[in-house]
């Protein structure tokens, strides 16, 4: 959530910086709110300081005027309660203000081209998806009468390719210090609030009612809560979480929903950070420059973008995309994305480091090393003319086979 004594202080800068994600008039309603708050306490505390000094009543007329007030403050503390809940649904409903540097706009033609590294593949044949490419061994039928449509069986020599890339991102990621964790993927509804994945993304989630939990769509949630409430020590803190994802991708349609690009439950290798403020600039470059490296490692031709202020999450002040190349889609699709949250996290999740004696909420931040969408780029950016493909060689190097070959026995 957003500082709210620095907002009512600096009510256009706010107000300015909000309208470049759509939000203006939720913080127009929640100053607004904020007053009507602040009006309903100060009638409270009046009516409950003319209550001491009224005292134990003894003349009929005391005893009158006890009961009276005892009947306004009930009825000013209800007002107050009905305040507190409509500000505290504004509040939650304000998104971070974007940064300076994101640039104006809404959709993804308004992000901004940062560079771009490697060519993509001039192949002298109509290149294959990696539907066509695996050869059953991503199995989409079988999968979805196990479990429903946009689900994914990976079998065979895929499969441990997929398994080396989870492997090769966090054995970088260790290499640069990164803590590696396991988290949980069923969370508390205080988890996904914290992280500001409600009420906003609420109807993209998962949902096990019987025991009030929810699947994260992102170790993002794990890795930030586990910190929650708590005043840390020594910063910058680095952490890599491998999870298993849950997303129900209700907008999802065209093209995307083919083979396995946006699918409802995938592994993800995550990073996120925890610093002081004036840290959090450079750490969003380093986990940028991280993300770059393993794909760059990979040989994956890309583009890194800044995405535009309104089109950035609730929590984002500022986020980078990198653009793998699809040769089967002839265009960029997003492998990886990094993003500064900012204060916003730490202060739904009261998460706080010491400064001059003085307590201060830390900055968070969050970046995708890598997904199976990195699989499937890379076989569609090394397939031969005969289907098969090359592996990468960090990858073989961790397991991995040399080839996918389209001979391989089908399943």
């Amino acid at each position: 959530m957003i500082d709210l004594r620095l907002a009512r202080a600096n009510p256009d800068i706010f107000r300015e910086a909000l309208a470049r994600k759509g939000a203006a008039d939720t913080f127009e309603r929640l100053l607004a709110a904020d007053r009507a708050w602040a009006d309903a306490t100060q009638r409270r505390d009046e009516a409950r300081a003319e209550q001491k000094r009224v005292g134990k009543p003894s003349s009929p007329e005391q005893i009158e005027r006890a009961r009276m007030l005892k009947q306004e403050l009930q009825r000013l503390d209800d007002a107050l309660a009905t305040a507190e809940r409509e500000r505290r649904r504004l509040w939650d409903a304000v998104p971070n203000p974007p940064h300076p540097t994101s640039p104006d706009g809404d959709t993804d033609d308004d992000a901004e081209l940062v560079r771009t590294w490697g060519s993509p593949p001039d192949l002298p044949f109509e290149p294959r998806d990696h539907i066509e490419l695996a050869a059953g061994a991503i199995d989409l039928e079988r999968a979805a009468r196990t479990s429903g449509s946009r689900f994914v069986y990976r079998i065979g020599d895929v499969a441990l390719v997929e398994l080396a890339l989870y492997r090769l991102a966090l054995d970088r990621l260790v290499a640069r210090g990164f803590v590696p964790v396991l988290p949980p993927v069923l969370v508390r509804a205080e988890a996904m609030y914290g992280t500001g994945f409600f009420p906003a993304l609420r109807d993209d989630v998962y949902a096990v009612p019987e025991d009030d939990l929810f699947l994260a769509g992102t170790s993002e949630v794990a890795l930030a809560s586990m910190h929650m409430g708590e005043e840390l020590d020594a910063l910058p803190l680095r952490y890599a979480g491998y999870s298993t994802c849950f997303r129900r991708e209700a907008g999802a349609a065209g093209r995307d929903t083919r083979g396995m690009f946006r699918v409802h439950q995938f592994d993800k290798v995550e990073m996120y950070v925890f610093c002081r403020p004036e840290e959090s600039e450079d750490e969003h470059e380093r986990l940028l420059a991280q993300e770059e490296e393993i794909v760059q490692e990979l040989g994956i031709p890309y583009r890194v973008m800044n995405i535009a202020a309104g089109d950035l999450g609730p929590s984002a002040a500022k986020k980078y995309d990198i653009e793998g190349w699809f040769p089967a889609q002839a265009r960029y699709r997003e492998l990886t994305s990094t993003s500064n949250t900012t204060d916003f996290q730490a202060r739904r999740l009261n998460i706080r480091f010491r400064r001059d004696k003085a307590l201060e909420h830390v900055h968070t931040l969050n970046g995708t090393a890598v997904t199976a969408r990195a699989l499937i780029a890379l076989m569609e950016n090394f397939q031969d003319e005969d289907g098969s493909v090359t592996v990468p060689e960090p990858l073989v190097e961790l397991g991995a086979p040399q080839k996918l070959g389209s001979d391989r026995t089908r399943t």
